[in-house]
């Protein structure tokens, strides 16, 4: 499929979009007008983007269908103050409920059941059971269009942060799993970022990784290894040598049952090579197909 923009409805291109650019993390923002009256509205167009200062973007778009604008915007042309709330597995429902398109006046504290409290350094409330609450002064709205979906790109500095000390591990940081955030994919999916879909991946060593095009032929050609495997071996600044110290029964058991027949040997080799880097274990693994390569 090729898409050209202006050539499909909005609406359609707006879902191949957010089904494409996800998942997104979910920014609740919280604004009052120039009364006072509180607004409460979730939105995906969302990401941090500089940490001095700290510099938080969201969009919330012209309507697709009548080409309206959102409280939010109004709000925040009025007050240029925001409170951006995290939204979290334990508060997603109620958070959708708030994006529910009430009349302007009626508070979508009250209709969705959330806490309001005072914010220390501007107006708009924060969300007391939302996990990581942004104080935010806007600095700028960029307006993209006067059509709908039109993005309206409001630019926020954060001059407060609330972090709940619940969701903090031993070290003091923010554990991906206490946190336990969601965030939008298309359509009405989301997707929990918590237990297995939560995983790691080394940071490029600071020395250069080798490189995929260095890793022997063997290894880079393999049948069995895939390009995330290749990824991991090839992220270590030199290549690592047959350590004579090494042992591991699997490998003595491949060894002993496929020494006659090589190619089932490379495979086992390989495979079990694969299931010792899905768990991380890269130096190890280096050390499996290094033997098989003797």
């Amino acid at each position: 499929m090729q898409i050209i923009p202006g050539q499909i409805k909005t609406a359609a291109l707006q879902g191949y979009l957010q089904g494409a650019v996800a998942p997104r993390p979910i920014c609740f923002a919280s604004t009052v007008d120039k009364d006072g009256t509180p607004n409460l509205s979730p939105f995906s167009f969302f990401n941090i983007f500089g940490s001095n200062p700290v510099t938080l973007i969201f969009s919330p778009a012209r309507r697709v269908r009548d080409n309206t604008t959102k409280h939010t915007l109004e709000n925040i042309l009025e007050t240029k103050e925001v409170v951006i709330n995290v939204v979290n597995y334990a508060m997603v429902q109620q958070a959708s409920l708030s994006s529910c398109e009430y009349p302007k006046g009626v508070n979508e504290f009250e209709k969705s059941g959330f806490t309001p409290v005072a914010a220390e350094k501007v107006k708009p409330f924060r969300v007391k059971e939302s996990p990581v609450q942004f104080e935010c002064v806007v600095k700028e709205v960029l307006e993209q269009g006067t059509e709908g979906g039109a993005g309206n790109l409001i630019i926020c500095e954060a001059v407060m942060i609330h972090i709940n000390d619940n969701i903090l591990n031993e070290a003091g940081n923010i554990d991906p799993h206490k946190i336990d955030l969601v965030a939008r994919m298309g359509g009405d999916y989301y997707c929990r970022a918590s237990g297995g879909a939560v995983f790691e991946v080394a940071k490029p060593n600071t020395s250069l990784g080798i490189g995929i095009d260095a890793l022997p032929s063997s290894i880079r050609q393999s049948r069995i290894l895939t390009g995330n495997n290749l990824g991991q071996l090839a992220n270590v600044h030199e290549q690592p040598v047959i350590d004579p110290a090494f042992e591991d029964e699997h490998l003595k058991n491949i060894f002993q049952y496929y020494s006659i027949t090589p190619d089932e040997m490379e495979k086992e080799l390989h495979l079990h090579a694969q299931q010792l880097l899905e768990n991380g274990k890269v130096q190890e693994a280096w050390q499996v197909l290094l033997a098989g390569a003797q």
